[in-house]
Order: structure tokens, then C-alpha cells, then sequence
């Protein structure tokens, strides 16, 4: 049985692994725009949705790439930039459906949708948004072989995935509850035209920049 020394490696990396993925999801992206708005115009529970569905597309990527399915989409070169054209075409679409209703007025949600299915509705749109970018699980696959340990643990393969998992729906769901509380949804209706304009541009660009890496390296 290995000892308590023996294991500190393995600790040590692992913090350092989620250390590392924590500063990666703070970084401001898609996936914060998209669970900001649905916390600001929807509600704390649809923002905590989201933010779940940010966790399970973290969960599967980290067990991608644990299980070397990443290299596989480097192998396989045709898959990987489809994948990536996919991902940057919704993220365009999403950007310019949030434009388009930027001067629409203010509903927190349609009168006639069930409150279960809107909130089910938040959690699958986030994780469309999390997997839109296979590059993610290549991030994941690139953070695990220069921290993981020569020998990994069991016990490390097996914790990783919910951690990551609690890493990112944990950061997500402080995301919903900032922007779900009433200044920030006053601050939101008085600036939706702006702050709907600049959503949908900011996910537009990124879905476009997405797309046009993988029509470069294809080229």
C-alpha cells in the first residue's frame, strides 16, 4: 500500500492541475457570456443550470482527453476541423440571434414554457457552448501530460473528471449568482440594446475566429 509520502507528488499535481484549469475557466470567454445573460435575463436557477451544463462539458472533455481520445482528434485531421466548424457556425448563429433580439423588449422568460423545461432548456444550451470548441479537450490533454506524473494513480483518474466538474460548474454558478442579482439586472434592462449587441458580437467573433482556423489549416 503506497504511503502518505508516496502520494504527495500526486497531490501536489493535482492541485496543480486544477489550479491551472480554475485560471483557464476564469478567463472570460463564450461560456461566461452565455451563463452571464441567461442568469441576468432569466433567473438564478437557469443561471445555475447553465452553469451545471458548463461542469459536464468540462467532465467530458477532461475524460477525453484522460482517456487519449484527444490525440485521436489530432490524428484524424478531417474530424477535428469539422468538429471545429460546427462549433464556430452555433457560435455565430447564437451571436446573431442575441443581436437580432437586442431590440426586442424584455421577457425573463415565455409566459407559456414550463419552468422545468426552460430550466433544462439553460443547462443544454450551456453545454452546446462548452463543447463548441473541441480545442478544449487538446487544452485538457496538453495540461495532463506536462502536470500528471510519470505513474498516475488510480485514484487520480478517477477524481479528476468531477473535479473538473466542480471546477467549472463551481466558477459558473458564482458567475450566476453575481449577474442574477437585482443591480445587475436593473443595470441590464437599462443597457439591453448595448450589452445584448456586444454579447452577440463577442460570441459572432469568436464562433468566426473558430471557423476560420479551421479553414486555415485545412487550406
Amino acid at each position: 500500500m503506497p504511503s502518505a509520502s508516496a502520494d504527495f507528488p500526486a497531490f501536489a499535481a493535482l492541485l496543480a492541475i486544477l489550479g491551472t484549469l480554475l485560471v483557464g475557466a476564469i478567463s472570460p470567454g463564450p461560456s461566461f457570456v452565455i451563463v452571464s445573460r441567461i442568469s441576468v435575463t432569466r433567473s438564478r436557477l437557469h443561471g445555475l443550470a447553465a452553469a451545471c451544463g458548463m461542469g459536464l462539458g468540462g467532465l467530458l472533455f477532461s475524460t477525453i482527453a484522460l482517456a487519449g481520445l484527444a490525440t485521436l482528434l489530432l490524428q484524424v485531421e478531417w474530424l477535428y476541423l469539422t468538429l471545429k466548424i460546427a462549433g464556430g457556425t452555433y457560435l455565430i448563429y447564437l451571436g446573431i440571434r442575441i443581436w437580432r433580439g437586442a431590440s426586442a423588449p424584455f421577457a425573463a422568460d415565455n409566459a407559456d414554457t414550463p419552468l422545468a423545461t426552460s430550466v433544462r432548456r439553460s443547462f443544454w444550451h450551456a453545454f452546446a457552448v462548452q463543447i463548441a470548441n473541441p480545442k478544449t479537450a487538446i487544452v485538457y490533454a496538453s495540461v495532463f501530460a506536462a502536470l500528471l506524473p510519470r505513474d498516475v494513480p488510480f485514484w487520480m483518474l478517477i477524481c479528476l473528471p468531477p473535479l473538473i466538474f466542480c471546477i467549472e460548474a463551481g466558477w459558473y454558478a458564482v458567475v450566476a449568482f453575481v449577474f442574477s442579482a437585482p443591480k445587475p439586472q436593473q443595470l441590464y434592462l437599462r443597457g439591453k440594446r448595448f450589452i445584448d449587441r456586444t454579447a452577440g458580437l463577442v460570441l459572432g467573433l469568436l464562433g468566426v475566429r473558430l471557423t476560420a482556423e479551421a479553414v486555415q489549416v485545412s487550406g
